[in-house]
């Protein structure tokens, strides 16, 4: 278990689709030796979702609380976090998803700006915590107009939080790279 010390207060894990990137911010709770505290994002908007929703808490053993908040992920984070507790929001993929449909009628400016108070606020966390998030801007353009500004927002926002983060770790194939930080790796 590592010290508090050794630890990353802003822990920020990103990868593409089922690469393993949930796995290793649950396994990296888990080691901290703190309570580990899921703050979901998702919302069940239709029964496959549900179903993922489902299989996912199923996967967290007791020890696990879970927060769910699809919008004022801020406000979430500074309610829960405490020394003894490790937050995890599994990810901010969905919650600039749900950001972008409920501020559909603002100017993009908006959603950017929800993502840089976001990343204000966690160096103000009163404990640490590991952000799960997806990489988009690997692959093709998009054809649509939609997916391009998700693609770009999603871009952003990454670059924010890994901006103020301690440890930034890439995941391919369940396998982590380390992009920045010096900590020692608990998988």
């Amino acid at each position: 278990m590592p010290s508090p010390s050794e630890r990353p207060k802003i822990d920020f894990v990103l990868g593409g689709a089922r690469s393993g990137k949930s796995r290793l911010a649950q396994t990296r709770a888990e080691a901290s030796g703190l309570i580990p505290v899921l703050v979901a994002t998702a919302t069940a908007g239709d029964a496959e979702m549900a179903e993922r929703i489902a299989r996912h808490r199923a996967e967290r053993d007791a020890r696990w609380l879970t927060v769910e908040e699809p919008i004022d992920l801020a406000g979430a984070l500074r309610r829960e976090a405490r020394p003894d507790r490790i937050l995890v929001v599994d990810c901010l993929t969905l919650w600039l998803t749900n950001r972008m449909f409920a501020a559909d009628h603002v100017p993009p400016e908006d959603v950017d700006a929800a993502g840089r108070a976001l990343a204000a606020s966690l160096p103000e966390l009163a404990g640490p915590v590991v952000l799960v998030s997806n990489e988009v801007g690997l692959g093709i353009v998009p054809d649509n107009a939609l997916a391009r500004r998700f693609r770009d927002h999603q871009g952003r926002l990454n670059q924010t939080v890994a901006a103020v983060a301690d440890r930034v770790t890439f995941v391919a194939a369940g396998l982590p790279l380390v992009l920045k930080g010096r900590f020692p790796e608990e998988m």
